[in-house]
């Protein structure tokens, strides 16, 4: 569904570079990374917003550079920037821009209102920042996407929401011919649904791969910090020390063999993630 071949993008100071991903029909993937690791430029990239400097980026088969409108066609998409206009309804808003799309459906529309507790004839600007983003979903959805891309919507809704939401999310990939990329820092939920992750790291791609695979590649280790010194230091990501003993990030496989009186354990995307940076800001 989306394959992103060699892609860089100079933003001021900051830069994106060779970036390369593909996630395939019907999985969900989430897009991980600390704040400034160029997430949300990456989602730009992938909306038309931004042109790439270099590279490639495919949406169903299709460039988005010669094919961009047809591409944006299929893409539903919720973003922390308002881009909807403030003193129009709900409504009002989800039939002048529903115009742009083929699929968009006013029923469905409405549909999604009454089911995520949004009042339709309301004007936009009188919603809370949670209902905004409710608001993006429900019109994102009403045009009959291919591809949902959302830019971390989880945190500003409150934990009921929240589970109606990830409901959503895996209705939207039953049939096996959608796709969603998932930018989130509330790595919890991808623990629950993710089937591909991908780790932006100041502007690279450091892992992407599916769950599975990333599950294998990494283990937590935990006990006195002799016992973990012991570990070949070309395995360990980063050892943290603490008052108790110590705990690292090591590179796993089926060989792998541990001390029997350290823990191991399977880490989650965050603790991934949290020993990763702290293992690169420490080289």
């Amino acid at each position: 569904m989306i394959r992103v071949e060699n892609v860089s993008k100079k933003l001021g100071s900051f830069k994106l570079t060779d970036i390369n991903l593909s996630i395939p029909k019907g999985y969900i993937c989430g897009l991980i990374g600390e704040n400034g690791a160029g997430k949300t430029s990456l989602i730009h990239l992938l909306l038309g917003l931004y042109k790439a400097d270099a590279g490639e980026i495919f949406i169903d088969g299709k460039n988005l550079k010669e094919n961009e409108q047809v591409v944006k066609d299929d893409i539903g998409w919720v973003l922390s920037e308002e881009l909807f206009d403030r003193q129009l309804t709900l409504i009002g808003n989800a039939d002048a821009y529903g115009k742009y799309y083929s699929n968009y459906d006013r029923q469905a529309f409405l549909a999604y209102c009454e089911r995520f507790n949004l009042q339709p004839d309301k004007k936009l600007k009188a919603h809370s920042k949670g209902e905004k983003l409710k608001f993006q979903f429900a019109f994102a959805l009403s045009h009959n996407p291919k591809l949902l891309i959302l830019d971390e919507p989880t945190a500003n809704f409150d934990p009921e929401f929240r589970s109606e939401f990830m409901k959503c999310l895996t209705e939207f990939i039953e049939d096996g011919e959608r796709s969603i990329l998932l930018a989130t820092h509330l790595t919890s939920d991808l623990d629950r649904i993710g089937d591909y992750i991908t780790f932006i790291h100041k502007g690279k791609v450091i892992i992407s791969t599916d769950r599975e695979t990333l599950s294998n590649s990494y283990r937590l280790v935990s006990g006195e910090d002799y016992k973990l010194n012991l570990i070949a230091k070309d395995k360990i990501i980063y050892k943290e020390k603490g008052e108790y003993g110590s705990k690292a990030l090591v590179k796993h496989s089926r060989l792998s063999v541990y001390d029997r009186e350290v823990t191991v354990s399977e880490p989650t995307i965050e603790e991934i993630m949290y020993f990763v940076i702290k293992g690169d800001s420490h080289v």
